[in-house]
């Protein structure tokens, strides 16, 4: 067990599978002499020469198509894309072309590539790079979605996703890159796909998080002993219903925590299914913790406000367990927006 950043957990991920497989590739702006932008393929250069990591020109469009093609015919390409929003002139070869193939083909052709996105708010980055939106990619058939939230999901998802047959879109929170933790690497170190974990045991409340909003939860709790359990989901498609089902049983009650804005999140979708399934179970109404309807602020004031952090967790969560009742967001509470 070595301990590592969760940048540095990217890499050995990518390099051990480039290691057991030689079809595996990567390929993006600045991955190889200069090592990322963020250092996820640093010296991947110097251990695996030019054909397997390749620097792209700044054309999203045509790399990620390029990728399709390569993984269509044999190779399993690993693309990086700096910021999530540069995805947007690429979703064609992704969720058209890539994430249809096995069906079309009736299951004769699979395209396994893994398209890696850093994602998120907290470092400054401003309203146009710095949203997660998970929500441009969780309705695609075909295509599998997982956020890691320390660095050893993000080594252990990211060598699942790149043996995966299909393509995987891999969302990494670019804040978490300097957490560092120990990681288990080798086979030990795998994360399955579609598997939630319990970081936190409780029984006052289900709160299940992703990305991080994890850590966010987690910090919350241990600042106030709130009695929650926190079900970090890892994988968004599919994600793992038994598992929040399970935890959701046992307390009764859901509170999901997203970094994303309250319209079109991923967790309207934990919520329905929860009440669909176990609404007898439920002691009182499900809710979600998200950010405004607003663009990401640049400023670093606002900027922290914008995001759900530990105090505004632990006010909702510590407010809902006394009362029962589904507290109001800050911005409501405050009336700062309409």
């Amino acid at each position: 067990m070595a301990k590592m950043r969760m940048n540095q957990a990217v890499v050995a991920a990518v390099a051990d599978e480039m290691r057991e497989d030689p079809s595996v590739m990567m390929m993006g702006e600045d991955i190889a002499a200069a090592g990322g932008p963020f250092k996820t393929s640093d010296g991947l250069l110097e251990e695996f020469g030019p054909l397997r990591v390749r620097d792209t020109p700044i054309s999203e469009m045509g790399f990620t198509g390029a990728a399709v093609g390569a993984a269509a015919l044999g190779l399993r390409p690993v693309v990086e894309i700096m910021f999530v929003e540069f995805l947007g002139v690429a979703l064609d070869a992704l969720v058209t072309e890539a994430a249809k193939f096995r069906f079309l083909s009736k299951g004769q052709v699979s395209c396994p590539m893994v398209v890696r996105c850093t994602v998120g708010s907290g470092l400054g980055f401003g309203s146009q790079h710095s949203q997660t939106l998970e929500n441009w990619l969780m309705a695609t058939p075909g295509l599998k979605v997982c956020v890691p939230s320390d660095p050893q999901s993000a080594y252990g998802l990211l060598r699942s996703a790149i043996r995966d047959a299909d393509p995987v879109a891999v969302l990494e929170p670019r804040s978490l890159y300097a957490q560092r933790a120990e990681v288990i690497t080798g086979d030990a170190g795998i994360i399955p796909l579609g598997k939630a974990r319990v970081v936190r045991a409780g029984s006052g409340a289900t709160v299940v998080t992703l990305g991080q909003t994890t850590g966010i939860a987690n910090s919350a709790a241990e600042a106030h002993g709130l009695d929650i359990e926190i079900v970090d989901l890892l994988s968004l498609v599919p994600w793992d219903v038994d598992a929040v089902l399970s935890s959701v049983k046992r307390t009764g009650r859901l509170i999901v925590v997203e970094e994303a804005p309250e319209s079109g999140g991923w967790g309207s979708e934990i919520v329905a299914a929860v009440v669909r399934e176990a609404f007898r179970e439920l002691k009182a109404p499900p809710f979600r913790i998200t950010a405004p309807n607003v663009p990401v602020p640049y400023a670093k004031e606002l900027e922290s406000r914008y995001l759900v952090g530990p105090e505004e967790v632990a006010r909702q969560i510590g407010a809902f367990l006394e009362s029962g009742e589904v507290p109001v967001p800050w911005w409501e509470a405050e009336g700062v927006i309409q």
